[in-house]
Parts: C-alpha cells; sequence; structure tokens
C-alpha cells in the first residue's frame, strides 16, 4: 500500500499509532512498528528527559523498523521541559515527531535541522494550513469521534478529512473513529493517505493495559462514551463509566463547576492506576467513538494485515458496483 506518507516515513501500511498517555511505551510502539506501520512513542508518559532516552533505546531493542516520538506542547503554569525532551529525541536519533497542541517555530526549525520528518496533530483545517506553513512535513487530523481532546469545533471526520485535504498540500493523515479497514478506505477515498489510531490499539494484545479495560473497549458500543470538559472549553472523549458519568453530571449541574471541583475525578494518576489494575471505573479511560466497531483482540501484525485486506476489499467493492451500472 504506497502513498505518501508511506513513503515518507518509509512504513509498509499507511497506518499509525498516535501518541497514547500511558499507552504509548516501548512495546506497543515496536510492535505496531514490527507490524508494518508507525509506532509512536509517547514523551510526556516518561517522568524526565532522561526516562525518555532510555524508553527510545528499550524500543530500538525491540524493532529495527521506524518508530517516531510524540511530544504534546500545551500551555500550562508549570510546563515540562519540553526542549530538553526534544534534545533527547535528536540526541537518540529518533526521526520522526508527532507533534501536537502548540508547535512552536523553533521547535520545528531545530528538528528539521536534525533531519526529523514532524507530523502535527490538529483538529481543525485553520490549524492544519498554519502548521503546514510553519514547515512540518505532514498533518494528522482528528475528527470529533476521537479520543482526547476533539477540539470545540465539533465537526466529524467525513466532513473534516475532506475539507482538509480540499486545502492541505502536505500528505494528510486521517484520525478519530477508525478501527478497520473500511475506515481506512473511507479516509483515502475522502483524501487522506493514511489512519491515524489510538484506541483501536489499546484493544490489541500487546497494548500495556490490563486485560479487563480491553474487554470494556470491546463490549463498548459507538455510543458509550462520554464528551467532558464541555464547560471548561477543553472537550475531552473518553470512556463511559460511573467516573466520566460523575464528571458529567458535576458540569451540568444548575451552577456548573470549576476545574478544582472535578480534579480528584480526572486526575492523570488515578486514570494510569485504572489502566494498570482493570478496575473500569476506578479513572478515567479515554476512547474514542470507535469502540462500537472493536469486536476482538488481535494481535498487532494480524490487525493490521486484517485491516490492509479489509481495505481493499471495500475499494473493489464499490470499483465493481459502479461498474456494473
Amino acid at each position: 500500500m504506497k502513498t505518501r506518507i508511506t513513503e515518507l516515513f518509509g512504513i509498509r501500511y499507511p497506518i499509525i499509532q498516535g501518541g497514547m498517555m500511558w499507552v504509548g511505551v516501548a512495546e506497543m510502539a515496536a510492535a505496531v512498528s514490527n507490524a508494518g506501520g508507525l509506532g509512536v512513542l509517547t514523551g510526556l508518559t516518561q517522568p524526565t528527559p532522561e526516562a525518555l532516552g532510555a524508553e527510545i533505546d528499550r524500543c530500538r531493542a525491540m524493532t529495527d523498523k521506524p518508530f517516531g516520538v510524540n511530544l504534546t506542547i500545551l500551555p500550562s503554569a508549570n510546563p515540562p521541559p519540553y526542549e530538553a525532551y526534544l534534545d533527547v529525541v535528536l540526541s537518540k536519533g529518533v526521526k520522526i515527531l508527532e507533534t501536537a497542541g502548540n508547535n512552536p517555530k523553533e521547535f520545528i526549525i531545530k528538528a528539521k535541522a536534525a533531519g526529523v520528518k514532524i507530523i502535527h496533530k490538529c483538529t481543525s483545517v485553520r490549524h492544519a494550513l498554519s502548521a503546514e506553513r510553519n514547515g512540518v512535513d505532514a498533518i494528522s487530523i482528528d475528527g470529533f469521534e476521537c479520543a482526547g481532546h476533539p477540539g470545540e469545533d465539533d465537526v466529524g471526520g467525513l466532513v473534516l478529512f475532506a475539507a482538509a485535504a480540499d486545502k492541505v498540500k502536505i500528505p494528510l493523515v486521517a484520525s478519530g473513529g477508525i478501527a478497520d479497514g473500511r475506515g481506512m478506505a473511507a479516509a483515502l477515498a475522502l483524501g487522506a493517505e493514511g489512519v491515524n489510531m489510538g484506541t483501536r490499539f489499546c484493544a490489541t494484545r500487546e497494548a500495556p493495559i490490563h486485560q479487563d479495560i480491553k474487554e470494556a473497549l470491546v463490549r463498548a458500543g459507538e455510543r458509550d462514551t462520554n464528551l467532558i470538559f464541555r464547560t471548561l472549553h477543553n472537550t475531552g472523549r473518553v470512556l463511559k463509566n460511573a467516573v466520566s458519568d460523575e464528571v458529567v453530571a458535576l458540569e451540568t449541574r444548575a451552577g456548573g463547576c470549576e476545574f478544582k471541583d472535578i480534579h480528584h475525578l480526572v486526575a492523570g494518576a488515578r486514570g494510569r492506576a485504572a489502566l494498570g489494575s482493570g478496575e473500569v471505573d476506578g479513572g478515567l479511560v479515554w476512547a474514542s467513538q470507535a469502540v462500537g466497531l472493536i469486536h476482538d483482540i488481535p494481535s498487532c501484525e494480524a490487525l493490521l494485515e486484517r485491516m490492509a485486506a479489509e481495505c481493499r476489499m471495500a475499494i473493489e467493492r464499490q470499483r465493481m458496483v459502479f461498474a456494473s451500472r
């Protein structure tokens, strides 16, 4: 399957495992890369830049295929040392960087000078065009169906992918709500040249999360996610469970709420503990509407091979439909 994305990153299939907090570790990224996709380590999952360097070394020991590192840059009163994390990526010779959030020009210049290819993740066409002007090599654009933060525009992938493809000239990757080869075929038809998946990779054998969480993703339907932080203008999509239900209830009560009222529910440490213990109602479990399309827990290799076959079948099926008219 040859597209500008496979050519840019030197991968067999145009399928990217996006950065996921607590999930994007060496075992996950290496499994995806070995299966022919692009595995991605999540930089800020590691507590220090030095720890990220060690994780890059671990990943390199598990795969000789290309892999990348995600660095999500967000405004904060006490930000992590983003540039130190970037310096580790560069010093370790990683050649693919997935960025999200803010995308400072000076970071782009520094990374590009080291021969790094940058794919920037965003949620709107206007932000995609800004990143393109700033010199990134590819755009990953998130539809409203995605896990994590879909932005505040509420534009679904069916429209957003096509709208971005109409404007963006560099390679485009469709992200959000994609879990099988049918979704990949649709994304390619809309003008994307690859897909990015997070939730689907969480329900694989190699994902470093508890089996009970994986099985909860399989049981969930397309309506089993919650939108949280809506009233705080920082919308996030998570699996529907006792914790996210309580967050929604607090946000929608008379008088609303402030972040301090829900912090104890949404703390990252609590969500990380839930992923490790398998306690589905123990914390936030970030998940997209793609849960409605997840019916098993395959290996990454089996998943990617199946997706490629499904994608080819979907394209061929449409060709035959039109040929018969």
